[in-house]
């Protein structure tokens, strides 16, 4: 009897211990949503449901200016939404830099890698070993080479659309003769096809007549610019030099301000891009700057980073985008009764800064979920 007494005792402890433990079970899954299951996310793909990080890479080759600052911002921004870990980098236009720090990006084994101005052949090596290691990337405005790597999303401004609108208006407002200062340089992606575009409306329209060339891409683009064209000016008295064409906002930025110096307002600007900097340049009293064809920038970066969640989701992605451009005029900054900057801009410029492309319902969910 006293060891049956004995053995009842021990079942009892037993049952109480297993109740206290269940009961201690219910009490955590009614706080935390149901233990190791209350980690997870529903509605999203199974990559990002369990919580895990996404490291992400952002490596953009030139820099220094404000469209670049607006970019990483625009991929950081909807990146952390996103609960990734977003790390961005710019070489400012030095090439060892550049490729080194994609190096280190691989080795790291990060998940996704956004490279921006890849122009040589070193970089489709790059981008090889990337995929080679399982690493998810998508490029902007890069060489059109990529294509030919499986996997990878080539993303640009529509760089032909770009150059048209801004080399359209100037060939209205001039009735297509005009003597011309020609800022653009060489051996970007995107500089090449703005320039064949270029070349294109020179054919077509033989009353334009370019003075002279200039471009150099570098951490001080602006200044280098705007003692460029100092120096051209010297060479042309008023009355001899109508437009110039600027292929980038930092080569406009610098023109203006030599403009500006030498007191040399009959010379309209028509450039490409667009940031802050540019807008109160272009609202400055007596500023020649009158149109920018431009893309916003802070979108671009955005939208590259949802295209690399949908490949890190093992959802389809183009292997190509083009982002729709607008032209944007002086007149149509001034008209206001405030300062227009890249944040009301779209009270200027219809649907400006405004895209749902690449935009998922899990994403929705997934900013949700780390906003709270």
């Amino acid at each position: 009897m006293k060891k049956n007494k004995w053995w009842k005792s021990v079942v009892a402890a037993a049952l109480a211990v297993t109740l206290v433990g269940c009961g201690a079970g219910e009490e955590s899954t009614g706080e935390q949503g149901g233990g190791a299951e209350s980690d997870t996310i529903e509605g999203v793909p199974e990559r990002f449901a369990g919580g895990e990080e996404t490291k992400i890479r952002v490596i953009r080759k030139i820099g220094g200016d404000d469209h670049t600052a607006q970019y990483l911002a625009g991929v950081k921004e909807e990146g952390e939404a996103l609960g990734f870990d977003v790390d961005v980098f710019t070489a400012n236009g030095d090439t060892a830099r550049y490729h080194d720090a994609i190096s280190q990006a691989i080795d790291a084994g990060v998940d996704g890698l956004i490279l921006s101005h890849g122009d040589d052949a070193a970089t489709y090596d790059a981008v090889e070993r990337a995929r080679e290691a399982g690493i998810e990337v998508v490029t902007f405005d890069s060489i059109a080479e990529l294509e030919e790597i499986e996997g990878v999303t080539l993303t640009s401004q529509d760089d032909e659309a770009l150059a048209t609108l801004a080399l359209d208006q100037l060939v209205e407002d001039f009735n297509g003769e005009a003597n011309m200062i020609y800022l653009w340089v060489d051996g970007f992606p995107p500089m090449v096809r703005r320039n064949n575009v270029y070349q294109e409306v020179l054919a077509a329209n033989p009353g334009l007549n370019e003075l002279e060339r200039f471009g150099v891409a570098s951490e001080d683009t602006s200044t280098q610019t705007q003692n460029a064209v100092a120096a051209m000016l010297n060479k042309y008295p008023e009355g001899e030099i109508d437009a110039i064409f600027a292929t980038w906002d930092a080569f406009a930025i610098g023109a203006a301000r030599a403009l500006e110096e030498a007191g040399r307002d009959e010379i309209a600007i028509y450039g490409i891009d667009v940031s802050n900097a540019d807008l109160q340049v272009m609202q400055q009293e007596n500023s020649t700057w009158s149109y920018t064809a431009a893309v916003d920038p802070k979108l671009i970066g955005s939208i590259n980073l949802r295209i690399l969640a949908k490949k890190l989701a093992g959802e389809e992605t183009p292997q190509t985008y083009d982002l729709e451009a607008s032209l944007i005029s002086r007149e149509s900054l001034i008209g206001g009764s405030e300062p227009v900057n890249m944040v009301n801009l779209a009270d200027v410029i219809e649907g400006w800064g405004i895209s749902d492309a690449f935009e998922e319902e899990w994403m929705t969910i997934l900013k949700e979920h780390h906003n709270q």
